[in-house]
């Protein structure tokens, strides 16, 4: 029995991105905004407390949900070898050049015993045009097929345009709140959306071997 192979684009929910906005093939949109870190320790109990309760008013406060996403993955420092590397070869002092290439050594030998780890942090605000249509005894009586899922997915611009308004109040009602809680935020944009994803979905690429140069 052959079994037919599926392309992974199959498999992941997305159909573009456009102008910061996710674009989801049941017709669904999500924007996303990176958040900063509260360190939460350093603060008084008084602080703590009031950050605590903060949040959860900024909680309580929406009528929509939202998913919050913590990134961690191990630091990248191929760059900054890159960068090193090219300040060892502008040197002429022999000796500056031999210091360089130490503290080169030095630095990826520590990365790599320590494993230090970066953290991001992401909030998910979803706007669903269509979840009228989708809930409650409509789905029930009238269930979507698969010829609705592609026809709800082929926006017209001025109906793109008229949800994306929606979905930037949602962004700018959780931008707000988050401010008051201490936190900062910035809204990504089309490329850092597509990078972020790739990275997601290619997690390997920061995780290849440092090739430096004797």
């Amino acid at each position: 029995m052959a079994i037919s192979a599926q392309a992974t684009q199959d498999f992941v929910p997305i159909k573009d991105v456009r102008d910061g906005v996710v674009l989801l093939k049941d017709g669904g949109l999500r924007g996303i905004i990176m958040a900063s870190s509260v360190n939460f320790s350093l603060k008084s109990e008084d602080e703590k407390t009031a950050i605590i309760y903060q949040f959860q008013d900024f909680l309580n406060s929406l009528d929509f949900s939202v998913q919050i996403v913590i990134q961690s993955r191990k630091h990248d420092i191929r760059s900054y070898l890159a960068l090193l590397e090219e300040r060892k070869k502008e040197q002429n002092n022999d000796l500056l050049k031999i210091q360089i290439q130490e503290y080169m050594e030095f630095i990826k030998t520590f990365a790599e015993r320590q494993n230090i780890m970066t953290k991001n942090f992401f909030v998910v605000i979803p706007y669903s045009p269509n979840t009228l249509q989708q809930s409650g005894l409509l789905q029930k009586f009238f269930p979507k097929t698969q010829s609705d899922n592609i026809k709800g997915s082929d926006i017209s611009d001025g109906k793109f345009q008229e949800d994306i308004v929606q979905l930037d109040q949602r962004v700018a009602v959780v931008t707000q709140g988050l401010s008051r809680c201490g936190i900062r935020t910035v809204r990504l944009g089309t490329e850092e959306i597509i990078e972020l994803f790739y990275k997601v979905f290619n997690p390997g690429e920061t995780e290849k071997p440092i090739q430096m140069q004797k």
